[in-house]
């Protein structure tokens, strides 16, 4: 048996750094430095039945929640696609479009898919300038969106 860290028959927790997302009309793939709020959460609603012996609230699910998914990617020349789609949004006429997260192993075969619905971007900020930093410019572009499903493959 190689000693390579795995042991046969065992599963190991993906790493995150290999991803990529499709944001639709022809923005396959985009490579992104970060994403992150993949997160969904469900309301708590707490009532006391009125025929209770107990004296104590019960809960039950309510609304979900789907927190606002942040991206960031370096500035190129010559590509406003982020600051084209924002622009879009005019009176409430929204481009919205489906949005597809994607984890990627070594192959570059899809492991998870996070797919947000709906989706829009609510803000865009350009990168900080600065006359002594040696960083790379970068955009931050903030989505929101009305459902996370997750699929495996």
């Amino acid at each position: 048996m190689a000693d390579d860290g795995s042991t046969e028959g065992s599963t190991w927790p993906m790493p995150r750094f290999r991803f990529s997302v499709d944001l639709g009309v022809g923005m396959n793939g985009v490579a992104f430095q970060e994403v992150t709020g993949l997160e969904s959460e469900t309301q708590v609603i707490e009532y006391r039945q009125g025929s209770s012996d107990l004296f104590s609230t019960e809960k039950m699910s309510g609304i979900a929640k789907y927190g606002n998914v942040t991206m960031k990617r370096g500035v190129f020349a010559n590509d406003n696609t982020f600051w084209n789609w924002h622009a879009s949004i005019n009176m409430n006429t929204i481009k919205r479009r489906n949005v597809f997260i994607k984890l990627l192993d070594e192959n570059g075969k899809t492991v998870v898919t996070w797919q947000l619905n709906n989706a829009w971007p609510t803000k865009i900020s350009s990168t900080d300038l600065k006359s002594d930093g040696n960083e790379v410019a970068v955009y931050t572009i903030e989505i929101a969106h009305e459902g996370l499903v997750i699929t495996n493959g």
